[in-house]
């Protein structure tokens, strides 16, 4: 007669064959799966400077002020389930010293408000939902695509309404957490708008109102992004915005200029927390617990297997004293 498997053995075996077949489901199922723009985000973005804003009140430029660029971001659940898209609704507001203090983007210097679609798993955009603007394009604008690297990639300027190339400076680190750095410049200025003032503003006395030109420039566009996940780590903009009389080629009036509006150091820490926590997950799926569910699992597999085997093989022993005669 020869033994039976022992459940020890038989136990051993089923979870080791569960581990080898787990570890590629996890690689190839769960983590592309994890690896999708949220839908459900609320958050608070910073950045913050000095520069020149046109006073209305005073009619007049006033330099050397503290400026601020407070973006808020709220994901659009019902949208986004409904048309499997990432729908975020952003406000967006420019604070002087004196708007800063009401704490109403009604009253801001400046408020803009925009709807951004993107596919989920490419971060490309999506036309529907009421996006807007319609004509967004590129590869980035308030995140960038999952796995970066190291090359140049498109981003969406929101105030020129196009595509600003960016391209790869090499790795670096924003509150300790090392990302990939990316910078792009608008250095010829560029007529994005118009809007209706005083014709005496631009140097047009003898007439009442009229629709200056507004024009744009970015002298420097430098953004450091967190390389699995594409969550932006830290900004650094130079935007500058002046008006013009109607086909003219002098600036007249700076609406807004500031050499260097960057994310706020408690900024820049909430985004490398939120950019950490969310890597460490894709890393844990896609990476860690593969690789240790398949050694595992090999490991089981070899053990449970030499057991049954082992166990069959050996054959049942007599009593100790034999058999009587």
């Amino acid at each position: 007669m020869r033994r039976s498997c022992s459940p020890l053995s038989l136990v051993l075996l089923g979870l080791g064959v569960f581990l080898l077949v787990l570890a590629p489901m996890l690689a190839w199922y769960v983590e592309p799966r994890a690896k999708r723009t949220p839908i459900d985000i609320n958050s608070t973005t910073v950045l913050a400077g000095t520069g020149s804003y046109f006073d209305q009140e005073a009619v007049a430029t006033k330099n050397g002020q503290k400026l601020t660029v407070t973006r808020r971001v709220l994901g659009n659940v019902a949208e986004s389930e409904k048309h499997d898209v990432a729908v975020w609704d952003v406000s967006q507001t420019i604070d002087n010293p004196k708007t800063l203090k009401l704490n109403d983007p009604r009253k801001s210097f400046q408020w803009t408000t925009e709807r951004w679609v993107t596919d989920r798993k490419t971060n490309r955009p999506v036309h529907c939902c009421d996006e807007a603007p319609t004509r967004f394009a590129g590869d980035a604008y308030l995140k960038f695509p999952f796995d970066m690297e190291e090359r140049g990639y498109t981003w969406w300027d929101a105030t020129l309404g196009d595509t600003v190339p960016l391209s790869y400076k090499g790795r670096q680190k924003v509150a300790g957490y090392e990302g990939l750095r990316y910078t792009g410049a608008v250095k010829e200025q560029v007529k994005v708008g118009a809007r209706q003032v005083p014709g005496v503003l631009v140097g047009e006395k003898d007439r009442g109102q009229v629709n200056a030109e507004e024009w744009y420039s970015n002298e420097k566009i430098d953004i450091t992004v967190d390389e699995r996940t594409g969550r932006i780590l830290r900004v650094s903009i130079a935007p500058r915005m002046v008006l013009r009389a109607p086909g003219g080629e002098r600036d007249k009036v700076t609406l807004l200029q500031s050499d260097k509006l960057e994310f706020t150091k408690k900024t820049q820490r909430e985004q490398v927390d939120l950019a950490r926590a969310d890597s460490d997950k894709l890393e844990l799926v896609g990476e860690t617990a593969p690789v240790g569910s398949a050694a595992a699992g090999g490991l089981l597999a070899v053990g449970g297997g030499f057991l049954v085997v082992r166990g069959r093989n050996r054959p049942v022993g007599q009593g100790a004293g034999g058999s009587a005669m």
